[in-house]
């Protein structure tokens, strides 16, 4: 079962979020050597996507998600990221059980999901989120909602961001993720609105 990584797997990523399909390791592999170079402009971050953890959260969100045929926004989503940023997902294999780490860079993540996002008008919403702030660090654990426009499937899960201030704008560092399952529901203080 796959979320947001899902998209370097199948273009049919409604079945992939929903359980139906389980790629495995070795196709996983192969798709990513399948990754086409994608030129992604290099843009100056919005004050406002930058402003705070929360505002990069919700900046992430809008430069992923579009209808079907929409442009992603990935030279916008890239001006969020420090330069040594990266993602993991850690997800439990349907099949085997066995927990699954799929890693990434924000831009080998855009290379491998672009035309899948594109083609099936993936959008991702936040549900709820907790900030835990310590000085200039935080970490922030968001709920979400995934839609897949071209199938109508449903899924959800937790991302969780480390973002970080240096003392002009907040740059966020990482973003793990695990979907929900039946065996790993979402907290509900992360299906309220705070």
């Amino acid at each position: 079962m796959k979320t947001r990584w899902g998209w370097c797997i199948a273009v049919t990523a409604g079945l992939v979020m929903a359980g139906t399909i389980a790629t495995p390791p070795a196709a996983l592999r192969a798709q990513e050597k399948a990754a086409k170079h994608l030129d992604i402009p290099t843009v100056a971050a919005r004050p406002e996507d930058v402003a705070s953890p929360d505002a990069l959260v919700k900046a992430d969100l809008a430069s992923i998600s579009g209808d079907v045929g929409v442009p992603r926004q990935w030279g916008r989503d890239l001006s969020l990221y420090d330069e040594h940023a990266y993602f993991v997902s850690a997800e439990k294999d349907p099949k085997t059980g066995k927990i699954v780490l799929e890693k990434a860079t924000p831009r080998e993540y855009a290379e491998r999901n672009d035309a899948g996002l594109v083609s099936t008008g993936f959008m991702e919403h936040e549900i709820a989120h907790k900030t835990y702030r310590f000085g200039n660090v935080a970490t922030v654990v968001s709920s979400y909602e995934t839609h897949v426009g071209k199938t109508g499937s449903v899924a959800r899960g937790v991302n969780i961001y480390q973002t970080y201030f240096d003392g002009k704008r907040w740059w966020i560092l990482s973003i793990v993720w695990d979907s929900e399952r039946p065996d790993n529901p979402i907290p509900a203080d992360l299906l309220q609105k705070s």
